[in-house]
C-alpha cells in the first residue's frame, strides 16, 4: 500500500487526492445527474481546480484540518469520492459524504467504499458517531446509507434552500458500537 492509500477492499482503493485526479473528477462532477443533489453546480475545469485544491488539503481527521477527502479508485481509475469531516456540534462526531460516477453504479462499489470509510472512521478512538445528510430526493444515497448499516434519524421538511428551491433533508447515523465488524473481528 502506498502512503496515500488509507483503506482498501478487494476491489477498491481509498486514497488521498492527487493533482492528476482533476480530469477524472471533472468528468464525474460536471454531469448534471451527479450535481443535481449536491450543493454546487456541475463543475467546470476552473471550479474543479478550486474544489481539488480544497480536497488536497483535507488529509487528516485530527485538528486543525479535521477533514479527510478520499478518491475511490478501481483498477487505477478514480470512480468516485468519499469524504469525512468533523462536525461543528460535537467533535466526536464525523459527517460522511460520497459521490460515485454513475457509469460504475449498480455493482456495489459505492457500498464498498462507504463501508470502508466508516471502518476507517470508527478505527479512531475519538469517533463516537458518523452522520450522513442528503437531499431527500436522492433515494439512491438513502438506500446506500441503509445498506451499510446507517439508520435514518430524521426527515427535515423544506429545511434547506438549494438551487432555487426548498428541499427536504434526510439524516442517517451510525454509532461506533453499531459498526459492522472488520474481517477477523467477531460480532457482538
Amino acid at each position: 500500500m502506498d502512503t496515500d492509500t488509507l483503506a482498501s477492499t478487494p476491489r477498491l482503493t481509498l486514497r488521498l487526492h492527487r493533482e492528476d485526479d482533476l480530469g477524472r473528477l471533472v468528468s464525474i462532477y460536471s454531469r448534471p445527474d451527479v450535481a443535481r443533489y449536491l450543493l454546487e453546480e456541475p463543475w467546470t475545469v476552473e471550479s474543479g481546480r478550486a474544489q481539488l485544491a480544497r480536497r488536497l488539503g483535507r488529509t487528516e481527521l485530527a485538528e486543525p484540518v479535521a477533514a479527510l477527502a478520499l478518491a475511490v479508485e478501481r483498477e487505477g481509475s478514480v470512480i468516485g469520492t468519499v469524504s469525512l469531516w468533523r462536525t461543528e456540534q460535537e467533535r466526536r462526531t464525523l459527517e460522511i459524504g460520497w459521490t460515485l460516477d454513475p457509469e460504475h453504479g449498480g455493482r456495489g462499489y459505492a457500498s464498498e467504499a462507504v463501508a470502508a470509510a466508516l471502518q476507517l472512521a470508527f478505527a479512531r478512538d475519538d469517533v463516537h458517531r458518523v452522520t450522513a445528510q442528503m437531499d431527500a430526493r436522492n433515494t439512491s444515497s438513502a438506500r446506500l446509507a441503509a445498506r451499510v448499516g446507517m439508520r435514518q434519524e430524521a426527515h427535515h421538511r423544506q429545511d434547506f434552500w438549494s438551487k432555487g428551491e426548498w428541499t427536504d433533508t434526510l439524516v442517517f447515523a451510525m454509532l461506533a458500537d453499531e459498526r459492522l465488524p472488520q474481517q477477523g473481528e467477531t460480532g457482538k
